[in-house]
């Protein structure tokens, strides 16, 4: 990642690109992807083949329903176990409690910014895997996490939406605490 956001020179190139943008996750996201292997591991996927197999011994399978989804749903869980075991291996686990540069924006902060029209927003910065705009939770990838990124309290920066090129002002900054650092 480039550190040069205080150039003015680079605003008209648009957002930084990030290498391994998807593979980032922070430890509750990992947890929450665990977990969810897990349980279509031992639990969703044991209860469906139970279902096949009880199934299957019904006589015609052509016409069978309970065959046919149970099938159609085991194939469907073995590619998301496919797909989040992979995404396990290839994760980089960043927690954003370690972050030092508290200051600057970066994967895991948590950033107040005011639209022009003095709108205030809170974002949480997380994996492409673990994003939830409801909950404020926006992606690594995403045009507002990439304009917010290396920015400062206090800052300016260019927000590419829908609409055309947006000013936001970037008011605080935050991160977790270090787990065991009240106890310092």
């Amino acid at each position: 990642m480039r550190d040069d956001h205080d150039d003015d020179d680079d605003e008209a190139a648009g957002p930084r690109a990030i290498d391994g943008v998807s593979r980032y996750i922070t430890p509750a996201g990992m947890e929450a992807t665990r977990r969810e292997l897990g349980a279509l591991l031992h639990e969703e996927r044991p209860r469906i083949v139970e279902i096949v197999s009880w199934a299957a011994g019904n006589g015609d399978r052509s016409e069978n329903g309970d065959y046919l989804y149970g099938k159609k749903r085991l194939r469907e869980i073995d590619r998301r176990v496919r797909f989040l075991t992979r995404r396990i291996e290839k994760a980089i686990v960043v927690d954003p409690a370690a972050q030092t540069q508290r200051n600057r924006v970066f994967f895991g902060a948590t950033v107040t910014y005011a639209t022009v029209e003095d709108v205030e927003r809170t974002v949480a910065i997380v994996g492409v895997d673990e994003a939830d705009l409801a909950a404020g939770q926006v992606s690594l990838a995403s045009p507002i996490a990439r304009a917010l990124l290396g920015g400062r309290v206090g800052d300016e920066v260019r927000l590419m939406t829908p609409g055309g090129m947006e000013l936001i002002e970037i008011l605080a900054i935050s991160y977790p605490e270090p787990v065991g650092a009240d106890a310092l």
